[in-house]
């Protein structure tokens, strides 16, 4: 009965399947967005009358949810932006353009891509790349290659694969590159959806967090920073709300989080991600990922059933994503047939167009699922594939 706490559902007859883009979210968390927007509006860290205290207060009260979520050491360590991508182009910018050499995954998003770019590095000029096998898997003899060639770096890697649903050990990972004195940034935009992450286990250096894959509204997410960086990364932005004294010659800014937090934040927004953050921690990771990977199997194993289909890589270590295709047809057109089957799924290159490259294919098809999907959604997908592909070929 999940799907009932999600009004997306009851007011739709789509099968959805693009969780991997963003999810659904939970009446809990739109009602806190509507409360604050209603009930106390008013904005934070400034005024002292009633409304604005509660809004400080709740805002305030979600960072620490979040800290507690991810299991970091200290309220300072995280860090308020819009996503992961500007968390990513953050930390790029403000702490990761000093060193020498950037090292990154085969399977990386555009978003851990571009901003590299416009560093002006290149393959091989201040940007390495991490090769992977023909299961898409992480080459680590590869990787610890590049690392005794290029110590003192900057490791960028994505947790989860958004086009694949391959997961990376950034466990593995992250103590490696530690061995040789690098510094590791990793995208978690797929994580939180499905899995527990601890920041002190992993002893990750910073790692970036979304809400709106996260059963949280769009237009937020947060960036974890070790404590041991917080002295190290500088303003992204500046302004309202970053600063302890300002005269005109000179300007003196807060400590973190506020230094890093200029402007009115999308505070709504952000109650809404502590709303998610309670809501997974309800329902419990234990049972969140008993029904993914019976329903991702299941999956599997009935896309497996349908003719002439390939896919790139197995289904161990990967969740959430199954990218495939049909040969000798256009993924394109399959997308267009089963979005008129009420299907949504998406097709493309999923903003991976290097490893799209690399495997010598324009995009795939992928379906993403999420703990509100079932059997049934499955099984509507199976024969709506089935009537694309008839419709395709005669």
């Amino acid at each position: 009965m999940i799907k009932s706490d999600f009004p997306y559902f009851a007011n739709n007859n789509t099968v959805y399947l693009d969780n991997a883009a963003t999810t659904q979210k939970p009446k809990c968390v739109i009602d806190s967005q509507i409360e604050y927007y209603e009930k106390y509006c008013a904005n934070t860290h400034r005024s002292n009358f009633g409304d604005a205290n509660k809004a400080t207060q709740k805002f305030e009260d979600a960072r620490k949810t979040i800290k507690e979520f991810i299991n970091a050491s200290k309220i300072e360590e995280i860090i308020f932006t819009k996503g992961v991508t500007e968390s990513i182009n953050f930390i790029a910018s403000s702490f990761a353009k000093k060193f020498k050499t950037i090292i990154l995954s085969s399977l990386e998003h555009h978003s851990n891509i571009v901003p590299w770019h416009m560093q002006k590095r290149s393959l091989g000029d201040g940007l390495e790349v991490v090769k992977c096998n023909e299961n898409l898997d992480f080459d680590f003899i590869d990787f610890e290659k590049i690392l005794k060639e290029n110590p003192n770096s900057f490791v960028s890697i994505s947790h989860i694969s958004n086009a694949f649903g391959k997961i990376h050990d950034i466990k593995k990972i992250i103590a490696i590159a530690h061995k040789y004195n690098a510094v590791v940034m990793i995208d978690g935009a797929q994580s939180l959806a499905h899995m527990k992450v601890d920041m002190q286990d992993l002893d990750v250096d910073f790692f970036a967090i979304s809400a709106h894959k996260t059963f949280g509204p769009t237009g937020v997410g947060a960036i974890y920073v070790k404590e041991k960086y917080l002295k190290d990364v500088t303003a992204y932005q500046t302004g309202g709300a970053t600063i302890h004294e300002v005269d005109f010659n000179n300007s003196t800014l807060l400590d973190s989080p506020f230094k890093f937090e200029a402007g009115t934040q999308n505070i709504a927004g952000i109650i809404g991600f502590a709303e998610a953050l309670k809501f997974i921690s309800n329902i419990g990771y234990k049972k969140i990922e008993s029904i993914e990977i019976d329903l991702y199997t299941y999956l599997n194993e009935e896309l497996q059933k349908l003719p002439n289909i390939i896919f790139y890589n197995e289904i161990e270590d990967s969740i959430g994503s199954r990218s495939f295709n049909f040969k000798n047809i256009v993924h394109d057109d399959i997308g267009i047939l089963v979005d008129k089957m009420n299907i949504a799924l998406r097709v493309g290159h999923h903003c991976a167009q290097p490893i799209m490259k690399q495997l010598g294919i324009k995009g795939t098809i992928r379906v993403s699922i999420g703990f509100y999907n079932n059997y049934e959604d499955i099984n509507t997908l199976i024969k709506a594939l089935k009537k694309a592909i008839n419709m395709l070929e005669n």
